[in-house]
């Protein structure tokens, strides 16, 4: 039978794992990052308008698990670079909706291998990245079940 504190213990913490793993991950994207200078959130961001072209900002928010105060600097930095564009919904004034531009498009071409050389950042087979991918969103889908 263990201590008590056991479960106190760093050692017996998902969650310490979980973000020791996004810390790092996050870090090794700055070198690739830096070139196309955009920090990890603002590409995160572009990844979610390029699959889009049109978003609200709930939407882009739901999507990438932030809300609005995270992403209204994020956005406005964005747009000062040109790669996107918000504006007021003619239909809700009270939704902002942001648009991919041209300059956004052509930044899609600069960041195309990035995926691959973060790829071989992470040492793991192709099968136990697609189960952590899968349990991963899991997770996520718990939290989500949570708020209803």
């Amino acid at each position: 039978m263990g201590d008590k504190y056991d479960r106190l213990k760093i050692c017996n913490q998902l969650c310490f794992p979980l973000y020791a793993c996004s810390k790092e991950i996050v870090k090794r994207y700055k070198p690739y990052l830096d070139p196309i200078d955009l920090t990890y959130t603002q590409y995160i961001t572009m990844m979610v308008v390029w699959e889009e072209k049109e978003i609200t900002v709930k939407a882009l928010g739901d999507k990438l698990f932030l809300d609005s105060g995270t992403l209204t600097p994020v956005l406005k930095k964005l747009e000062q670079k040109g790669y996107v564009k918000r504006s007021r919904s003619k239909d809700d004034e009270r939704n902002l909706i942001i648009t991919l531009t041209k300059e956004g498009e052509d930044l899609r071409e600069e960041a195309l291998s990035i995926p691959g050389k973060m790829g071989k950042c992470v040492n793991i087979s192709p099968e136990e990245n697609k189960t952590l991918y899968e349990l991963l969103y899991k997770v996520l889908g718990s939290f989500e079940e949570d708020e209803d």
